[in-house]
Parts: structure tokens; C-alpha cells; sequence
């Protein structure tokens, strides 16, 4: 009698490839290791347009306050005696604010306000620490300043041309959308204290502080 082997049967269990395996661990860190550097990057980018837009602020501050012949006249700098506000406020010529501006004009509450907040703003931004308070005050005063130049008018009150390109946007407008995105984005993290900052107890309880 013949003797025949029984048929193979097939279990359905396979050993697991471990090459498999080691493809989809490369991958995997592969792209973990692009998606960090790509987050590294965008961190510096950011990093870079903060200290950029600190030094716009703080400038600003520095010439209104010595007068180093730039928007400020040497000589007519704040500490010579000379109004930060004056020369802008004082010269609005459109605008539904334009005599409230006037009226502000060279007041030394103005002065201080103003160049209190140009320091304060360029400062943090630079530092890269309270990102969220320095875009909110930056944003105010982006506003009002766009308020006085009001875009919309081609024509100052006196009829002669406003030399306005947009009736909207402008470089006001741009410098508020940065300051915001900067602070969204922890821009200060990177090139920055933020990292520092946020560790503090009260600003870890007042994320407005961040």
C-alpha cells in the first residue's frame, strides 16, 4: 500500500518581514527628522523678522530721542528739548481724527506715551519676552498712526493731493499683521528669552504676559 504524505495546510501565520520593519523605522525617521528641521527653520525665520522688527521700533526711539539726523533733525532730538509728536501729529492734514491730532500734538503726555511705547515694544521684541503685549500695544498704535495718515483719501482737507498708493493697506497695517503673527507663533522662543520668560510663575498664570 502506497503511503501518501498528508497536504500541506496553510496556518495563515506568517513571521513578520523585518525588513518591513526596518523600512517603515527609516521612514518614519526619516520624516520626523524633516519635519523637525523643517520647525527649526520656520522658528529662525520668525526669530529673524522679530529682532528685524525690534530694531524698526527701537530706531525710531534711539533717533526721536538724540536726533541723529534721520526723521530727526540733529539738535531737535527729544532730549534737546524737541516734541517726538509734534512733528507728526502737528501736520495731519486728513482724516475724520485730524483735529483731535493737532490737539495732541506736542503734549507731554503724548510725548511720553509715545516714546514710551516705541522703547517698550522694540525692547521686548528684541528680547523676544511679553510678545503678546507688545503686539497688542504695537497694533494700537499701528492704528492710530494709520488714522492719521487715513489711506482712503486721495485728497488732503486743503484739495491738494495725499500722495496715498492703497486705500487700505499699508505699511501700518503690515507692521500690525507681523507683530501679531510674531507673538502667535512664540517667535521669541528661538534668538530669544522666551523660553526664559515663560518659565516665570506669573506668566505662566497670565497667558497674556506670554
Amino acid at each position: 500500500m502506497a503511503v501518501h504524505q498528508p497536504p500541506h495546510r496553510n496556518t495563515g501565520f506568517h513571521l513578520p518581514s523585518l525588513r518591513g520593519n526596518k523600512d517603515t523605522s527609516r521612514k518614519t525617521e526619516l520624516a520626523v527628522s524633516e519635519g523637525a528641521g523643517t520647525r527649526t527653520a520656520q522658528a529662525y525665520v520668525f526669530a529673524s523678522v522679530r529682532v528685524l522688527m525690534g530694531f524698526v521700533f527701537l530706531w525710531a526711539f534711539l533717533d526721536k530721542t538724540f536726533g541723529f539726523g534721520y526723521a530727526t533733525a540733529p539738535g531737535k532730538g527729544w532730549i534737546d528739548g524737541g516734541s517726538p509728536t509734534q512733528g507728526f501729529l502737528g501736520n495731519v492734514a486728513v482724516g475724520p481724527m485730524e483735529s483731535t491730532f493737532r490737539a495732541w500734538a506736542g503734549a507731554a503726555w503724548a510725548d511720553w506715551l509715545f516714546m514710551l511705547g516705541l522703547l517698550g515694544i522694540g525692547l521686548a521684541l528684541t528680547a523676544g519676552v511679553a510678545l503678546r503685549m507688545a503686539a497688542f500695544a504695537g497694533t494700537v498704535m499701528m492704528a492710530f498712526m494709520w488714522v492719521a495718515e487715513w489711506p482712503p483719501a486721495k485728497h488732503l482737507s486743503d484739495g491738494t493731493a495725499s500722495t496715498s498708493t492703497n486705500p487700505f493697506a499699508d505699511y501700518h497695517l503690515v507692521y500690525a499683521a507681523v507683530l501679531i503673527a510674531l507673538a502667535v507663533a512664540s517667535a521669541g522662543d528661538a534668538l530669544g528669552l522666551g523660553r526664559w520668560w515663560a518659565r516665570f510663575p506669573v506668566v505662566r498664570d497670565h497667558g497674556w504676559l506670554r
